[in-house]
């Protein structure tokens, strides 16, 4: 399961360049009006990050031999509704987090009303671009269900409704089927759509192609919210860019929490070979893909 970085690591650097390219496009300049409200969006958005969401979104085109400018929409548009979702995530209404990609998070930085404002915009943008892009597919139909997508998985039954499962469950007892339905909304519902909105780039995917595709999603997604519960507990906070220890502190559940350390590690190598299964129909041009679910549970921030 080691990561051969010598091949892997500069398609990663390129996709991370080449999304921070396409964001700094699309995002309204500092010096427009109002402009503390746009250097909020700039903050939060453009802040170092891995940009794991855009990098799924140009791995599942490369794979798949779609023009990596026919994506650079839907590579932007995830990373900035995922960028909207960590600035409310850490308002004092949510998680009440000081600290975020080694930085003071967004309402530390400005206020709390610029900070929700700052989402706000933010959520519109990124279906702004969807909409609007015209490098993406010119069929309307496949951008429609790009927008459907997209919305889907980051509200009530997606992204959002994972939030507010999270928040109710503090302090509260959770067997590993809650555990695991939470994770999927808050965290696995975008990371599959990184992979839809690819998919939807293209009209020569097979029905086979699209399972083989979803099946890994789903198991990259849980997968990557395991591997972040075990560094709550084993990472530190200069090296995760936010506070070590804070689910636990605010007594969350968490995989090592209900079922213990080792097993939260098992559990991420049987979703990696899950992963690496339903990548078996293709050949050579998914290696990114599968180096990705690799890296998403080896990584250490």
């Amino acid at each position: 399961m080691k990561i051969n970085a010598a091949l892997f690591a500069p398609l990663v650097d390129e996709y991370q360049q080449r999304v921070d390219t396409a964001l700094e496009r699309w995002l309204p300049p500092s010096d427009v009006n109002p402009m503390c409200l746009h250097q909020a969006m700039r903050y939060a958005v453009l802040a170092p990050g891995k940009r794991v969401r855009p990098i799924l979104v140009y791995a599942t085109a490369a794979a798949l031999g779609i023009d990596l400018e026919r994506v650079d929409g839907a590579a932007s548009a995830v990373e900035i509704i995922h960028a909207y979702s960590l600035i409310h995530d850490d308002l004092p209404a949510m998680d009440d987090d000081d600290l975020r990609r080694g930085r003071p998070t967004c309402h530390r930085k400005f206020d709390e009303a610029t900070a929700i404002l700052a989402g706000d915009a933010l959520q519109a943008l990124a279906f702004y671009i969807i909409s609007h892009d015209p490098k993406m597919t010119p069929d309307s139909a496949s951008r429609l269900q790009m927008i459907e997508k997209l919305s889907l998985f980051s509200g009530s039954r997606g992204m959002a409704g994972g939030q507010a499962i999270d928040l109710a469950a503090v302090g509260k007892s959770l067997n590993v089927a809650e555990l695991e339905t939470m994770h999927i909304h808050k965290t696995g519902a975008l990371i599959c759509t990184c992979i839809q909105l690819a998919a939807l780039s293209t009209d020569q995917l097979s029905t086979q192609q699209q399972q083989a595709l979803d099946s890994y999603a789903k198991s990259i997604g849980l997968s990557f919210q395991v591997q972040d519960d075990i560094l709550d507990v084993t990472g530190d906070t200069a090296t995760l860019g936010k506070a070590q220890g804070a689910d636990s502190a605010r007594n969350k559940p968490t995989y090592p929490s209900i079922i213990g350390l080792e097993a939260s590690q098992e559990k991420t190598r049987e979703l990696h070979r899950k992963a690496l299964k339903a990548l078996s129909i293709f050949g050579e041009e998914a290696d990114i893909l599968r180096y990705i679910s690799a890296w998403f549970v080896e990584r250490s921030n």
